[in-house]
């Protein structure tokens, strides 16, 4: 009996022995791990790294977000290319004013400071425009001399213009005196003895360009004509234009 209980001593033994190691060693290698207490924010963050172990894990993405700005850049490219074709098809260029001929009915300089001047000019204002038509909503007219005006402002009735078309126009200007200051009543006695004077006819206005049913906005639109016309002291009528007067126009 003695050798029977034996072994199952030894054996008791050794399963004691095996334990008690494992007791004694436990806290370097054996000890459970124990994860501090989280809130449910940082509960979500730690699910949101990426867990190599976790085959059902989905990175998030931006694919949404990708895709939306992508449409509205092509959107935006597409636009950009019909504004573009639609400006190259329809680009208006600016209407040519021509002086043709011009006409002096009084020239009143012996009571500065005040001059009274009335004028005649033929004018021709061309569209050179095959898909723009041209619509001038208000338009007035006045002569000026060394850069004072010597009429007062004449408004014209309003003009349209066709596409590539011409109208012609004969305001008369002046007619009323207005004040000038020495030198240009000065300059114009003196001028007229010279048989050559320089005259500036100037147009400010407003217009509007016209596309089938589409209508831009009101620009501002100021021309002025140089010319040196042929005048002596006490000619009344045509005058002769010396040179081709030239227009210049700002919009």
């Amino acid at each position: 009996m003695a050798e029977h209980h034996r072994p199952h001593h030894q054996h008791q033994i050794q399963t004691d022995d095996d334990d008690e190691p494992t007791q004694h060693h436990q806290p370097q290698h054996g000890r459970p791990h124990f994860q501090p207490k989280m809130n449910p924010h940082q509960r979500n963050m730690h699910m949101e790294k990426p867990n190599m172990a976790n085959p059902r894990y989905y990175p998030p993405t931006n694919r949404p977000k990708r895709e939306h700005y992508l449409c509205l850049i092509v959107t935006l490219l597409l636009l950009g290319i019909i504004i573009l074709i639609i400006w190259l098809a329809y680009h208006p260029t600016k209407p040519h004013f021509t002086v043709a001929s011009a006409a002096i009915f009084g020239l009143n300089a012996t009571s500065p400071p005040l001059l009274a001047v009335t004028m005649q000019f033929s004018i021709l204002i061309r569209n050179p425009n095959r898909r723009v038509s041209i619509y001038f909503d208000s338009l007035n007219a006045f002569v000026s001399y060394r850069d004072q005006p010597i009429t007062p402002r004449v408004m014209l009735p309003p003009l349209y213009l066709e596409k590539h078309s011409t109208v012609a126009l004969s305001p008369v200007i002046g007619g009323s005196p207005v004040p000038v200051s020495p030198e240009v009543s000065n300059g114009l006695i003196q001028d007229e003895g010279y048989g050559v004077v320089g005259l500036k006819l100037a147009f400010l206005g407003r217009l509007k360009w016209k596309a089938g049913d589409i209508r831009s906005a009101h620009y501002s639109i100021y021309v002025k004509c140089d010319m040196l016309v042929g005048l002596k002291k006490g000619f009344v009528g045509q005058v002769p234009l010396l040179g081709s007067p030239i227009c210049n126009v700002d919009m």
